[in-house]
């Protein structure tokens, strides 16, 4: 369990599962497209990509990269970041 709970500051929830198909498969390069545009970000946009521990982060970084856009992943994750007290941390819905 992580020390805090909440996220970074900035941070958009993107959900891994929207990324697929019902049968498991990647949605489309252009519905991705579309559904990472629909959250900010597309081709030459920096973003930066974390999760809980880094695994679903992976993920998310291929499905951006099917869509055309370009990310970092910050390994990390969650579990750093927040074992940091001097780092800032926000909660509730949406990002900020």
């Amino acid at each position: 369990m992580d020390s805090r709970a909440g996220h970074i500051p900035g941070a958009v929830s993107a959900p891994t599962m929207e990324n697929v198909t019902a049968d498991g498969r990647f949605q489309p390069a252009p519905v991705l497209a579309d559904r990472f545009a629909a959250l900010g970000v597309k081709p030459g946009t920096e973003v930066g990509v974390y999760c809980g521990s880094g695994v679903t982060a992976a993920h998310e970084l291929l499905a951006m990269r099917l869509a055309g856009i370009e990310g970092v992943l910050y390994p990390g994750s969650w579990s750093e970041w927040s074992a940091q007290p001097e780092r800032p941390v926000a909660t509730g819905p949406g990002h900020g």
